[in-house]
């Protein structure tokens, strides 16, 4: 299987991924430029990202406009057929946005950039990340201004009955609790996926988490997963 990133103008966590998918983890990638329209060298064995960054300088709303460019519109072809798709941090507003996932990403309930190590913990379900993670408890990074996670009641039970929620913020010991919430995300949200469990969206960058110089390699699980390495 292979990888594609997508750029689109803004990306700046793009070669972060390229490098930790290639150099850290010895997968096959490809840059995929959003003006392109060419999805046909990936199968739905293979993964398409969406890096964190501030696609088209976050104009109007995170994620926005990026929904519009000629590559998004391969992709949500690629996702309904299947195909596995990870949408990190401003990847993850753009699926919002898109309508690959439900809810949105408002600012920061603190109205401040948050850029630490923080705890996320997965949620046991049937779904590529879980089925690698099993309810692991990980340090990974985060750098947003508009990461809370929201949705109506509705939406919000809709994700709890079709286990959709991937990751809460944690503390170190697993425990969820408001304490560990960075940004406001409603029922502490880091991260989920759609009804097809092929899509998923999370704010923590894993990709800073797959270095040994970084000592941290938490994230490698994560990325693992969708190349189906456990």
């Amino acid at each position: 299987m292979k990888f594609g990133v997508i750029v689109f103008p803004g990306s700046n966590c793009d070669r972060d991924m390229y490098n930790a998918l290639r150099d850290d983890l010895g997968q096959d990638v490809k840059m995929l430029w959003h003006k392109d329209r060419d999805l046909s060298m990936f199968t739905t064995d293979d993964c398409i990202v969406l890096p964190g960054g501030f696609s088209y300088g976050d104009y109007l709303r995170c994620g926005a406009l990026a929904r519009f460019s000629p590559m998004m519109e391969q992709l949500v072809n690629f996702a309904n057929a299947g195909g596995k798709v990870l949408g990190v941090c401003n990847g993850f507003q753009i699926l919002c946005e898109s309508g690959l996932l439900p809810g949105a990403l408002l600012q920061n309930d603190h109205q401040k950039f948050v850029c630490k190590n923080i705890f996320i913990k997965n949620e046991l379900g049937d779904n590529i990340i879980s089925n690698a993670v099993k309810g692991q408890t990980l340090q990974i990074p985060v750098a947003h201004g508009e990461g809370r996670y929201y949705a109506d009641a509705a939406t919000m039970q809709k994700l709890k009955e079709n286990d959709q929620i991937v990751f809460r913020y944690a503390n170190e010991k697993g425990e969820v609790h408001i304490d560990a919430n960075p940004n406001g995300a409603m029922d502490n949200i880091a991260g989920i996926c759609n009804e097809g469990k092929n899509v998923f969206g999370m704010m923590p960058h894993p990709e800073r988490a797959c270095s040994n110089e970084l000592n941290n390699i938490d994230g490698r699980a994560i990325l693992n997963a969708f190349a189906g390495v456990f």
